[in-house]
């Protein structure tokens, strides 16, 4: 009876200094994910492990606080999540529908067999300032524009000057190409080096799409990229219509050989682009790709060079892309900008986006402009696809 008693009074003292420190809050503010016309991932990170969940509204003029809204929570397999990394994904939306949405945290304290011990909430504004709200993809959206940025590598202060030049507020959807960041070693180097700025500037109300690059593969916390960035699907590969444009995300992986002795032979990137080339081949073949009147690939790497990353694309991408002639592949990587015509080897043409510069594309009837500028805002160069 004694001990049970200790035991009890112990528990309770736990509970007591966990709920003795700060309250929670929510660390990094939610970006939406793997956008489309029927359905979206909501990422946010509170700062205690917690339960998680979206409140969505639609945008129809109505105060937010009008009736409750339904609740969306984190969960897996049935059972709502226990983490500080948290994500929603929302169906069986309209496409081209404006919502509303708020995202919540709720600090679990202890659990103790059938008993959870919950404490404070967390959640984003509604009351104070405007909801948050995004529109979901519309392909019969007749205009379309976005911006492309890559190569950051962790320099934030470059990455708002980029969005200074290009708002990301008046785009459809902005891309980020890769090497966002130079190691993943934490989670304060993606937030520090670049989201941090992303959520502050767009990326709660306008879709934002990773492209993987080689960089984003190195450091101890790569393994968990997929915990940030499109957490809902089981692949970092995806195609998706937006407008009259079919985007193709492809994941390059590393641009030496697997054995390579930087990797530490924890890399198997030849097998797992062949998986890839599979899927493609698959998507090159659906409805999805074939009736957008614009198809875009989007790769970090381009299929150029004796480097092996680089040649495995050429090896096992081109072929299929040649095939299926898309108007136009979008890259980086090479830290400056080229751009090549369409040849012989490869039937499209590449643009390569520098690191300091911001790609902005925009379509309009029949005509996909290209145009790129430096970080003061001048025009440096232009390409235009006519059908």
């Amino acid at each position: 009876m004694k001990k049970t008693t200790f035991l009890l009074l112990l528990s309770w003292l736990s509970l007591f200094a966990a709920t003795a420190q700060k309250n929670i809050q929510i660390k990094h503010q939610p970006y939406l994910q793997d956008m489309d016309s029927s359905e979206v991932t909501i990422v946010w990170i509170a700062d205690q492990p917690s339960v998680g969940w979206v409140e969505l509204a639609p945008d129809d003029g109505s105060h937010f606080y009008q009736q409750e809204r339904p609740r969306y929570y984190d969960t897996r397999n049935g059972i709502k999540r226990v983490d500080s990394i948290h994500f929603v994904t929302l169906k069986n939306l309209e496409p081209g529908r404006a919502y509303r949405y708020r995202v919540y945290a709720q600090e679990v304290l202890q659990q103790q067999s059938n008993r959870v011990f919950y404490g404070d909430v967390a959640a984003t504004a509604v009351y104070k300032q405007a909801p948050l709200r995004f529109v979901t993809n519309n392909p019969a959206k007749q205009s379309l524009s976005f911006l492309m940025v890559n190569d950051i590598h962790d320099r934030s202060d470059l990455l708002d000057e980029l969005l200074d030049v290009s708002d990301p507020a008046t785009k459809d959807l902005v891309l980020f190409n890769g090497d966002m960041v130079s190691f993943l070693n934490s989670q304060d180097a993606l937030f520090d080096g670049f989201m941090d700025c992303a959520t502050r500037r767009f990326a709660s109300e306008v879709p934002m799409y990773y492209c993987r690059g080689n960089h984003e593969t190195r450091g101890e916390k790569a393994p968990d990229f997929q915990r940030y960035f499109m957490p809902g699907s089981d692949k970092l590969y995806i195609a998706f219509r937006q407008g009259t444009a079919c985007f193709v995300i492809l994941d390059g992986g590393e641009d030496k050989p697997d054995s390579d002795i930087e990797y530490a032979g924890i890399n198997c990137y030849d097998d797992y682009r062949s998986e890839q080339a599979r899927w493609l081949e698959s998507v090159l073949n659906s409805d999805l790709y074939r009736d957008a009147p614009f198809k875009l690939v989007i790769c970090h790497m381009p299929p150029f060079g004796d480097w092996h990353g680089s040649r495995e694309l050429f090896e096992k991408f081109v072929p299929l892309l040649n095939d299926a002639k898309p108007d136009l592949m979008l890259s980086g990587h090479l830290h400056q900008k080229q751009i090549h015509p369409a040849s012989a080897e490869v039937h499209f043409p590449v643009i390569i986006n520098s690191n300091n510069d911001v790609l902005e594309g925009e379509i309009i009837g029949n005509e996909l402009k290209i145009k790129i500028k430096d970080r003061s805002g001048k025009q440096v160069d232009e390409y235009v696809v006519k059908h």
